[in-house]
């Protein structure tokens, strides 16, 4: 049994939770679908459980700000958290980032972090059939940190939500499960006043951590995916 974690984001408490869930389930492999960086305030702790699971990662957009010495052009909150995590960052924990690759496929599943299109740096808001490559039976994406699975029959399209920054209003870490051709999606319970305490000890304003409490993005927006059956 396959557990597909995405968008950890620096939350030690939360991926904490989500690998003693998914190793009570059965689990024995971990996948990340990338952005163990950014946000929260211990990304090198979370990586180093990773790697003593054996875990693979698939790089993300904040990994690649550690790794290619970028800053993020969207956001200047983003980009202090990434001057910070580059200070706390060691030497090893920014190799084991590089090693991330660009996408997964394995038989007829793709597994990215943004989406087929751009594998860093899209975002799936709209799911149709028409996102899915020619021979993909199984797309996996993360990104937007709202958890949905869509099975179209021929093909299905699963996003496995947030470790670390759920943002569909439910905040709870979300990741899934994938068993032969099954798809099973799990919410984990956490202890987020840890993590908040982590980032206070950091120096992050409240504004970075207050949506912890409310599985939203920083600034309080709830984020959803429309689904397209036709």
């Amino acid at each position: 049994m396959l557990a597909i974690l995405s968008d950890i984001h620096g939350n030690l408490p939360a991926l904490e939770a989500v690998i003693a869930d998914a190793k009570s389930r059965g689990c024995t492999n971990f996948l990340s679908l990338g952005d163990v960086a950014g946000y929260g305030a211990q990304p090198g702790e979370c990586i180093d459980l990773l790697r003593e699971l054996g875990a693979k990662n698939i790089l993300g957009n904040h990994d690649s700000y550690i790794t290619l010495e970028e800053n993020c052009p969207r956001s200047r909150v983003v980009t202090q958290i990434i001057d910070y995590q580059r200070s706390v960052l060691s030497p090893a924990h920014v190799d084991w980032l590089k090693a991330s690759v660009d996408y997964l496929r394995d038989g007829d599943r793709l597994f990215v972090h943004g989406g087929p299109e751009d594998p860093r740096d899209q975002y799936i808001y709209n799911v149709a059939r028409e996102i899915i490559p020619a021979g993909v039976r199984w797309l996996f994406s993360g990104h937007t940190h709202v958890q949905i699975v869509v099975d179209f029959d021929d093909c299905g399209y699963c996003n496995p939500g947030s470790v670390g920054q759920p943002r569909d209003g439910d905040n709870r870490a979300a990741y899934a499960v994938l068993y032969q051709d099954k798809v099973e999606l799990h919410r984990v319970p956490y202890d987020i006043d840890r993590a908040v305490e982590a980032m206070k000890a950091a120096g992050f304003e409240p504004f970075c951590y207050e949506n912890l409490y409310k599985g939203a993005q920083i600034g309080g927006r709830i984020d959803s995916i429309k689904i397209t059956k036709t």
